[in-house]
């Protein structure tokens, strides 16, 4: 397990204004007026996660920079027992023995809680600081919670994906056009009574209408579970490993 720590700085301006060159501590408002303060604070907040990391078999006999996935499982993978994580996708392929060449990077969701995207930032930070990712080369999967997620973390941070895969998902379509420069590639079921389809047919219909490179699997028989059949597919990650972020897609 890494613990990873980020420092945040937080300031809250409201409008310039101290008496007597007094801190905001300090200064004693007037009763019966409105005076104007700032806070300056130093928040120091630690991430405790857990995940699962695969690094290819000839990771070290090919000193390159390699590709990497990042996988989001679904709400039923949420806790303490890493070995949950193994239970869908990509995790479960290669704890089965599939070979992947890239490095894989599936971290699990704290129990009761939802993915925290500022967290699962400094996770890639913290990977690439420490192995040979190839920056450009970088993709987002996920299933179901780990979906919502996907589209979530590549929507606050379109600069950093090559490509992204949701599977059973839900997004918000009024800010998906900032992902018109990334290509998707959208799975769901026709039959999924858990996150309907319509979903995410808003988020590829807004995709589209941006001009963004949007690609709409459904699986006419499939319910919730549209991520065994996508992520058994090996052209899900052909077409991945395609995508570079430094050349046409």
């Amino acid at each position: 397990m890494i613990v990873i720590k980020t420092t945040a700085i937080l300031f809250l301006q409201l409008i310039l204004f101290l008496l007597f060159g007094c801190s905001a501590s300090e200064q004693v408002p007037e009763p019966g007026k409105q005076e104007s303060f700032i806070l300056e604070k130093e928040v120091i907040q630690t991430y405790r996660l857990n995940f699962l990391l695969y690094l290819p078999e000839d990771y070290n006999t090919q000193p390159r920079k390699w590709p990497l996935v990042l996988f989001l499982h679904g709400v039923g993978e949420r806790g303490t027992d890493i070995n949950l994580v193994k239970k869908h996708g990509p995790p479960k392929l290669v704890e089965e023995g599939k070979q992947f060449s890239f490095i894989l990077v599936s971290p699990q969701c704290p129990d009761k809680t939802s993915w925290d995207t500022k967290m699962l930032v400094s996770l890639l930070d913290e990977i690439e600081s420490k192995y040979n990712v190839d920056k450009n080369r970088i993709y987002l999967t996920g299933l179901s919670m780990g979906g919502h997620a996907t589209w979530s973390l590549a929507i606050e941070n379109p600069e950093r994906f090559a490509a992204i895969a949701p599977v059973s998902a839900r997004g918000y379509a009024q800010d998906v056009c900032v992902l018109k420069n990334v290509p998707v590639w959208v799975f769901h079921g026709a039959k999924d009574d858990i996150v309907q389809m319509k979903d995410d047919q808003k988020m590829v219909d807004e995709l589209k209408e941006c001009g963004g490179n949007v690609n709409f699997t459904i699986y006419p028989e499939a319910g919730h579970d549209a991520w065994t059949e996508t992520y058994n597919n090996q052209e899900l990650y052909d077409w991945l490993l395609s995508c570079s972020r430094n050349n046409e897609n």
